[in-house]
């Protein structure tokens, strides 16, 4: 079953298409995983998703009414997005962060109700950030803001997460933190959850359904192990790689150890009286500087 999916979607920015005629569903309560390389269209799809991007054709489809036509604050109760790199004003603490997620569910500039604080109160427990509830956000750890982030979106109360390449520039014990708190509350609270992954094996190892992109289209969705093959890494990244189950979870593993087509050109000789001789252009020298 599906609550969000997309019918006949394209889209881009001004003339440039990016996304054309994508049918999509995403599986409801489970971690759906968008892979790809760099301009597959990931992102894009996301922010689609979310109600930041316009289609230009065809549309986004929740609860089987077209996203776009809803109200801001409609879509704002069903649907939470964390973009890449999110920053927030100098000195704002953590709960003044996590409380802007009640803002959907306010009545003009009214102060937070009862049902306001419990549920920023609890997303801050939910995240193990109530001890930095003062803590301004700029001074908190990469793995901590960013959990400071999720229990903003955590607060909206939306059953469906939304989360551009959450572990950016987090190193490896951070990024853990972060896939481990998402692959949580997606298990305990049956969140859906969707998040565009550049580390494939976070994807296959988190993620209950993956798809792979290549030039906005859909090449390869399914479940882990029927999605990461050494074919697909081929197809949709132009890589070689060895697929094997990981010892400990059993998802598969990607082991990258070449180039299924090798896209740089031979790198120019340099002579011994120091010019730069190009290969093929062997009466073409440029004298290079020492």
């Amino acid at each position: 079953m599906s609550r969000l999916n997309t019918d006949q979607l394209s889209l881009g920015y001004g003339s440039r298409h990016i996304v054309k005629e994508l049918n999509l569903k995403v599986p409801d309560g489970l971690i759906t995983a968008l892979v790809g390389a760099n301009g597959s269209g990931k992102s894009t799809i996301l922010k689609s998703l979310a109600r930041i991007l316009n289609p230009i054709k065809g549309g986004v489809y929740l609860d089987g009414k077209l996203i776009h036509r809803q109200p801001t604050k409609e879509v704002a109760k069903h649907l939470a997005i964390l973009p890449q790199n999110p920053t927030s004003p100098e000195g704002l603490t953590v709960r003044e962060l996590v409380s802007f997620g009640r803002y959907p569910h306010q009545k003009g500039f009214g102060n937070m109700s009862k049902d306001d604080n419990e549920m920023i109160e609890w997303a801050m427990k939910a995240t193990g950030m109530s001890m930095f509830s003062s803590r301004a956000v700029d001074e908190l750890s990469g793995g901590q803001r960013q959990r400071a982030w999720i229990a903003m979106a955590l607060a909206q109360g939306t059953e469906v997460l939304l989360l551009d390449e959450p572990t950016t520039f987090l190193d490896m014990a951070h990024q853990m933190e972060v896939m481990t708190l998402l692959e949580k509350l997606n298990k305990e609270q049956k969140r859906t959850i969707i998040m565009v992954v550049h580390d494939l094996n976070h994807a296959s190892r988190y993620a209950q359904h993956l798809v792979a992109l290549k030039d906005g289209t859909v090449l390869y969705e399914g479940q882990p192990e029927v999605v990461m093959t050494s074919q697909m890494l081929r197809d949709v990244f132009n890589i070689d790689a060895d697929v094997i189950p990981d010892p400990r979870s059993g998802a598969p593993l990607c082991l990258p150890y070449g180039l299924a087509e090798n896209p740089v050109e031979d790198i120019p000789e340099i002579s011994a009286d120091r010019e730069v001789i190009f290969p093929n252009h062997r009466d073409n020298r440029i004298e290079a500087t020492a």
